[in-house]
């Protein structure tokens, strides 16, 4: 990949996505809570501020608002994160939130035998109502320059007109020698009322040919893009990197311009105990990552976390080996820590990807 220098833009990465207020029960449930602790996250945004607050990136957010204490209380939280958002668009609020809201994730982290369960409430979210035109993609690609450009299935799911917005973004990336990636992100509740699978296959294989970088977990290639990926559970619990080479022939046949594709490896023993690792298709060649059982205390967002991981390598110039490694030792840090978005420093970034314990530091 040929990846603009960094002298030549103004920002490193970035994404385009839905920002929630996350509402965290703790060890509590979503059902039977008195409380909850809020937190900011979202698919697309969570790469970008670990690009920023773990990896010291320029990193900005495109994404849409409605003005209100609840639009603020999120701002507050990028701000506190460190992505800048500039091209952050602040729509009005009617009052009640008929015709546009802020999107809330109510969350439980799931432990031992129970799964983690995530309930959304987005309905015509202000960022749901974006549309091609809205955002000034030529200012930011080509007058502010970027080196990298994120988006994901997530925010592609969103309503009719969110796949034309990113599309148009991906468009005017690529004019530009932006590097564009995508995580399929495939959420079986976002899709279930426009069409389910069929529809997220249809949106995503239309964005495909402007993606450099494709990322996606083993349920994601056959629900969101579909691909077949033989030897696969009925609980897409487990994928055999044998498996997943498989797939990258038939992925690389129908997309030629897939220049790397990544996914992490999971294997799901207990909601807090997870075998972790992660493969990279690049240049004909797989890198794969080394593997760990991880003890989790909060899985949502380890995938984004490997993204940022991922590309913080490829920005930095680090063979595919390095890139993947620095992937998923990004993702097991985030998922040792309560919330969507990381808490891990660089210094331990570099210390489990080269193979270090997690000794005490003292």
């Amino acid at each position: 990949m040929k990846i603009k220098a960094a002298a030549d833009c103004l920002w490193d990465e970035v994404s385009l996505g839905e920002v929630m207020l996350r509402l965290d029960p703790g060890e509590e449930r979503i059902h039977t809570t008195r409380s909850f602790r809020a937190w900011e996250g979202g698919g697309e945004y969570n790469v970008a501020r670990g690009l920023r607050r773990c990896f010291g990136l320029r990193t900005a957010l495109v994404t849409a608002f409605a003005d209100n204490a609840v639009g603020r209380l999120l701002e507050d939280f990028i701000l506190q994160g460190g992505v800048d958002q500039r091209h952050v668009k602040w729509l009005p609020y009617d009052g009640v939130g008929r015709n546009v809201r802020n999107g809330l994730n109510f969350t439980e982290r799931g432990y031992g035998a129970r799964g983690a369960v995530g309930v959304s409430d987005r309905g015509h979210t202000a960022v749901s109502q974006l549309k091609r035109g809205d955002i000034n993609w030529k200012k930011l690609f080509k007058d502010e320059g970027a080196r990298w450009f994120h988006c994901g299935g997530i925010f592609a799911a969103l309503s009719e007109t969110t796949p034309d917005v990113a599309r148009e973004a991906m468009e005017c990336a690529k004019e530009n020698g932006t590097i564009v990636s995508y995580d399929l992100n495939y959420r079986p509740s976002l899709w279930k009322a426009i069409g389910g699978s069929k529809k997220a296959i249809e949106v995503n294989r239309a964005l495909a040919p402007f993606i450099d970088v494709m990322i996606g977990n083993e349920e994601d290639f056959t629900a969101a893009l579909g691909f077949e990926v033989p030897g696969l559970d009925e609980h897409c619990s487990n994928l055999d990197p044998a498996n997943f080479k498989k797939m990258i022939e038939v992925a690389v046949k129908a997309f030629p311009n897939f220049k790397a594709i990544a996914t992490n490896l999971r294997h799901v023993k207990s909601a807090s105990i997870n075998d972790w690792s992660a493969t990279l298709w690049m240049d004909g060649q797989f890198s794969q990552a080394k593997q760990r059982t991880l003890e989790i205390l909060d899985r949502v967002g380890g995938g984004d976390s490997f993204a940022s991981g991922l590309i913080y390598g490829f920005l930095s110039g680090f063979d595919p080996q390095a890139c993947v490694e620095y992937g998923a030792a990004h993702g097991a840090l985030a998922m040792t820590t309560p919330g969507d978005t990381s808490m891990a420093t660089l210094a331990e970034v570099k210390s489990l990807a080269g193979g270090g314990s997690a000794r005490v530091q003292r």
